[in-house]
């Protein structure tokens, strides 16, 4: 590993890195830097180099790092009252609702910690839902190359096997259809009702993000929608990546021309890095009743005081048009880099501030190279897949910061095209 970057990083991190990996499992393959603090875009490592970070701990540091408004936000709900059950009323969680609902199409939520778990209330919504019309052998159908989620349920709703390998045997109704393809939904739901069971859900991305940073298809959904409607079944919409604020607008589901979801799941940047999820839904599939679902730590105040601050930011503060305009910028600087390499990038996609530089199969260059090329002159991205560079800065990047940092991509890829 030290000869992949040219060198050691020195004693201390290779005593870091060993007493790390003796104790903690190895479920992600590290890159070998110690991240020790952060202001805004930037991250510092613990030998003092300073990284501008277009990862934001994978879209979820909303705000940047050490921001003012969630810092204070939340050490004074730490100084009041951290945690107590849902057995009791929490106010700061009944505020965060009241946020979530006034400011989309939802109007009852429940809260977790994380976006898989987010998910799962979702599925278990849809099965409720359809199990209070009799349907025992229902299917929920998903979208191939998603990502939900790390969970059983969930790793089996993501339409990718790589994450399902080792963990048979998976959960039972699930089936998978090409994403952005109307036809082969049409089709799809027809070989789920000729097979005897009942279409309960269809759950997407409105842009996948883990898939390779594909936006949604307007057509697509519409189609969707219509086949959720003509079924009794529910458009289940996970926003975990791309939700508050990430597109442009508040949720990806605004970006696809009406389309509206019956239920919508978002965490990540919800609490701009303090661990909390939602599912939201409408009224009309509130199903839920005491003791079909819960979460020991869900909406605890500590939490939802963070959604709450990052929520508040992200409408007063004039974030979502910064979102925007650096989108656009970014997305700009990248197609100038695409015409420089037309041999070694194919597309760039995106909305607002998710954006994927898609290289050419045939380079020979994969994504993983791009991010280490990027990460020794200072600059963090992470792949989605092995030919897709992702850009998920914090929503409050600057202008000069975008510019730095399609710089920095400039270089590594002359670099890496010369080779």
């Amino acid at each position: 590993r030290r000869g992949r970057w040219g060198g050691g990083r020195g004693v201390r991190m290779v005593a870091a890195v060993t007493d790390f990996d003796e104790v903690v499992m190895r479920t992600y393959g590290r890159y070998p830097i110690e991240i020790v603090r952060g202001a805004g875009c930037e991250l510092v490592d613990a030998e003092g180099k300073t990284y501008l970070d277009f990862v934001a701990g994978i879209a979820t540091c909303t705000l940047g790092h050490a921001d003012e408004r969630l810092v204070r936000a939340v050490a004074e709900q730490m100084g009041r009252l951290t945690h107590v059950s849902n057995l009791y009323y929490i106010p700061e969680q009944g505020r965060l609702a009241r946020w979530l609902v006034d400011n989309s199409v939802g109007e009852r939520a429940f809260f977790c910690n994380s976006g898989a778990e987010a998910n799962e209330a979702a599925i278990k919504l849809a099965r409720k839902y359809a199990a209070q019309k009799g349907v025992d052998n229902g299917v929920i159908i998903t979208a191939n190359n998603s990502f939900h989620g790390r969970t059983l349920a969930t790793i089996t709703a993501t339409g990718q096997p790589k994450y399902q390998q080792g963990f048979a045997p998976l959960v039972e109704g699930f089936v998978y259809s090409p994403y952005n393809d109307a036809a082969a939904l049409e089709d799809t739901v027809a070989g789920v009702a000729k097979s005897g069971r009942q279409l309960v859900g269809i759950m997407l991305e409105a842009c996948q993000g883990e898939g390779g940073v594909v936006p949604g298809d307007r057509g697509f959904f519409q189609t969707a929608r219509r086949l959720c409607d003509s079924h009794d079944a529910l458009l289940i919409m996970d926003e975990v990546q791309v939700g508050m604020g990430r597109t442009g607008t508040l949720w990806g589901y605004e970006q696809l021309g009406g389309v509206e979801p019956d239920v919508f799941t978002t965490a990540k940047g919800l609490g701009g890095g303090v661990p909390i999820g939602a599912m939201v839904c409408k009224e009309r599939v509130n199903v839920f009743a005491p003791g079909d679902h819960a979460s020991t730590f869900g909406g605890n105040p500590l939490a939802c005081a963070a959604g709450l601050a990052v929520g508040n930011a992200l409408l007063k503060d004039g974030i979502l048009a910064n979102v925007a305009a650096r989108g656009e910028q970014l997305r700009a600087g990248l197609s100038k880099i695409q015409n420089k390499h037309p041999g070694v990038v194919a597309q760039v996609r995106g909305w607002g501030l998710i954006n994927g530089m898609v290289l050419q199969e045939d380079c020979g260059i994969a994504s993983g190279q791009v991010v280490a090329e990027c990460m020794k002159r200072g600059l963090l991205v992470v792949p989605a897949g092995p030919t897709v560079v992702r850009f998920v800065p914090p929503l409050v990047v600057s202008e000069g910061e975008v510019s730095k940092a399609l710089g920095i991509v400039e270089e590594a890829m002359g670099a890496l095209a010369s080779e």
